[in-house]
């Protein structure tokens, strides 16, 4: 009884416009069976859960109950976001001075200094625009050995991919509270829903419609029970049209309804209006609901696989639409960026296809946009090719431009033509010498396509077509178009294969080359030739050997080569590894070498040997102590007579032991050169010392033994590296050696090296 009086006080206190205010708690027992209902002086809240109520009233008399979540932030500070910087700049800077007292074969040199500078700095501009800038020079005083300075600013998408991958990881932090908040919003969405059910239920309950029923035939006939004069009017007259039980369930309405049996059907209307109006508000929330699930729901592994797995920029960019990621994680013109495959001024690379221009370094620009068409333009200087930065030589100015246009994925289905024009010395460096400079230019053209049979199988062929070199009397850059002349054609056929079910890599190629044929993928060497190669790779015992083995004719183009030169000599190489946990790291491999031979001052020659290589290498802890095991085999099978190789025909062993005890590092090398003439040995000693975070110093000594001659050499090594705070890192090393030289003799090689470090 005392409940009900409490309650009656509560609903009838005439001058309360906002709470209401008990004196203390009362307890009432719900009808949900989510717990008891405790009443307080300004609310109510559900014991069992985290929900209280405020009931308010308006001086309308409208009464309604407010839910406030617990622990919910209801304040509304200005949010302040983090400014970020214009330009954020990160990189190092390096300058190495290397001092040889004596240079080892093929080339006799003394006292050889080479000073290096180089920087990169990796620059992020607004937070979301990637690029990088590298300036690398390289001076000395050899004669053999370039210098080359380069300048290059570049951006890749692949530099853009990692930066997303970057904001992903702190968008996942982010994300983390977002949901937290999305819980929330999602139990008050049930709370939503649970009044829309009861209020739902109560309209369809049979009582209430056979109310209605009677309400509308008391009307038809014209009955109104209601109508009778009722004198003595009290206070529970009042609370018989207010619904107690509603009010505590939240499920008053916002206008006072009537509740006289006499207008039912004006309260069954009202309550429907009720219904559509809570209903509509649902559906409000349900809508942002899903917005923000959209937003936020999408894991860190599916967008790290969106990522990384997708096959191309295309693809990628239609992933990251679909998850609806917020302006932080996707900048504007994500699409755009992403769809610039790289962007270069400055010293940059230029590596298309097999028959236009392959591992070309340019001073110029070069582009490369793929969004669902193709478009590359490169235009530069030439200063060197693959494989030609080595020999310092006196060449012509050299030039490329290039415009490559197409349809298709780079990485899938397309096809592209190219035409390039431009100025290249086509023959090698052993041509005679001319008082009259020939006419270098060419042009050409070619068209490629790529053809993805499978997921895991493609192919790609391509056709090329050139002006006709100078010494031919219809060299004009108009024999491009001379199509009944075949010699300046070339055919090339690639392939590759992947098989799932056994890991099995499969990579074929093959080229043929009229003896007119020009282009900047290689040098002409005034003969048709005919090239292929074909390279598998397979992994056995759940990857833990793997296998690469690969055959070759031809494919071995030289700068050095005689010109009219043609080969038909097949290389084979092969390299087993193997990998076994708490087990040493075997690998082993039998692949052809080179040796760069200098003849005269201005003709050189490179010969061709099978080495084979193994070692043995081990990570290991004993007697608790950390220990580093290196063994190997190298084998150079050739002759004296190929190059004047003083290791020609030679067997080296090398055993190497590193020990990790706290401070120090000790390690010990003892090694053998052994071969028909002679043998030579050798024994290293060194130990590390680390005093501090900032500075370590080593020294070693260095014995070497010759047999036959019985010479016997000791030798020094020493280190030190300093690390200066918000200076940088300073390392020192000089080395006093033995090597094979004149005579067969040993002969003191002695280097030095300053290498200066910072990161910043």
């Amino acid at each position: 009884m005392n409940k009900h009086i409490y309650i009656l006080l509560f609903f009838l206190a005439g001058g309360l416009n906002t709470y209401a205010q008990l004196q203390r708690s009362t307890i009432l027992h719900s009808t949900d069976g989510k717990g008891d209902i405790l009443l307080f002086p300004r609310g109510v809240q559900q014991s069992s859960g985290n929900i209280s109520y405020m009931l308010a009233r308006d001086s309308g008399n409208t009464y309604a109950f407010i839910p406030l979540i617990k622990d919910a932030n209801y304040h509304t500070d200005k949010i302040i976001i983090p400014k970020k910087p214009f330009l954020q700049v990160h990189g190092n800077i390096m300058y190495d001075l290397y001092y040889q007292s004596g240079v080892d074969t093929p080339y006799q040199q003394k006292d050889v200094y080479q000073h290096t500078l180089q920087t990169y700095l990796d620059i992020t501009v607004k937070d979301q625009y990637p690029f990088r800038i590298g300036f690398s020079t390289t001076r000395g005083n050899s004669s053999m050995f370039r210098n080359i300075t380069g300048l290059n600013l570049q951006y890749t998408n692949r530099d853009f991919k990692g930066m997303l991958l970057d904001k992903i990881q702190r968008y996942e932090a982010g994300r983390i509270g977002k949901l937290d908040e999305l819980k929330q919003y999602r139990l008050q969405m049930d709370m939503k829903a649970l009044e829309i059910s009861k209020l739902r239920g109560w309209m369809s309950s049979p009582a209430q419609l056979q109310k209605l029923v009677e309400e509308r035939e008391r009307k038809l006939y014209k009955i109104d029970k209601d109508s009778l004069h009722q004198p003595n009017f009290d206070s529970l007259s009042l609370l018989k049209k207010v619904d107690l039980n509603a009010l505590l369930h939240g499920k008053i309405p916002d206008k006072k309804l009537p509740s006289d049996s006499s207008h039912f059907e004006e309260l069954y209307a009202a309550k429907g209006r009720q219904l559509d109006s809570l209903q509509k508000e649902w559906d409000k929330m349900d809508l942002q609901y899903r917005q923000q699930q959209k937003k936020y729901g999408n894991g860190k592994d599916e967008l790290e696989s969106a990522v990384m797995n997708s096959r191309n920029n295309k693809e990628l960019a239609d992933k990251l639409h679909a998850m609806g990621l917020p302006d932080t994680v996707l900048p504007k013109g994500y699409k755009t960026l992403l769809a610039i495959k790289s962007f270069g001024i400055g010293r940059t690379m230029v590596n298309y296809s097999e028959l236009t221009a392959k591992d070309i370094s340019i001073q110029g620009i070069q582009v490369e946009y793929n969004p669902s068409y193709y478009v590359a333009v490169a235009s530069g200087v030439i200063d060197y090719r693959f494989r030609n930065y080595i020999v310092n030589s006196d060449r012509p100015k050299q030039y490329l431009n290039l415009f490559r246009v197409g349809m298709g994925m780079k990485e899938g289905n397309n096809l592209i033509f190219t035409y390039y024009t431009g100025k290249k010395q086509l023959y090698n460096l052993n041509t005679t010498d001319s008082a009259h400079s020939p006419d270098y230019r060419m042009m050409g053209m070619a068209l490629e396509g790529r053809w993805e049979l499978t997921k895991n199988i493609y192919v790609t062929g391509e056709v090329a077509k050139s002006s006709l070199p100078y010494y031919r009397p219809e060299s004009k850059l108009s024999s491009l178009f001379h199509f009944n002349d075949r010699s300046n054609e070339a055919y090339a056929v690639k392939a590759f294969s992947f098989i799932p079910l056994t890991g099995t890599k499969i990579n074929a190629v093959y080229k043929v080359m009229g003896e007119s044929f020009q282009s900047f993928s290689m040098y002409t060497t005034g003969s048709a030739q005919t090239a292929w190669s074909v390279r598998v790779d397979q992994p056995f015992f759940k990857q833990q050997l793997t296998i690469a083995a690969s055959i070759r004719q031809n494919d071995y183009t030289s700068q050095y080569q005689q010109a009219e030169y043609k080969s038909n000599t097949i290389f084979k190489s092969i390299q087993a590894t193997l990998r076994i946990k708490k087990w040493p790291v075997l690998s082993v491999g039998y692949f052809p070498s080179s040796q760069l031979t200098k003849l005269s001052d201005n003709s050189y020659t490179e010969n061709l040997f099978y080495t084979l290589v193994g070692s043995l290498t081990h990570f290991y802890k004993y007697a608790g102590i950390t220990m580093n095991t290196t063994l190997s085999y190298t084998q150079f099978y050739n002759r004296q007579t190929d190059s004047n190789f003083v290791y020609f025909n030679t067997k080296n062993i090398l055993l190497d032991q590193v020990m990790f005890l706290g401070r120090w590092s000790i390690q010990g090398t003892v090694s053998a050169a052994l071969n028909s003439e002679y043998d030579l040995y050798g024994a290293d000693g060194n130990a590390q010392y680390r005093f501090n975070s900032w500075l370590d110093a080593g020294a070693g000594l260095k014995y070497s033994k010759q047999t036959v001659y019985n010479i016997q050499q000791i030798g020094y090594t020493g280190n030190m590296r300093i690390n200066i705070p918000h200076l940088g890192q300073i390392e020192l090393m000089a080395d006093k050696g033995f090597i094979p030289g004149a005579e067969k003799r040993l002969i003191s090689n002695n280097t030095g090296r300053v290498t200066y470090t910072k990161i910043f």
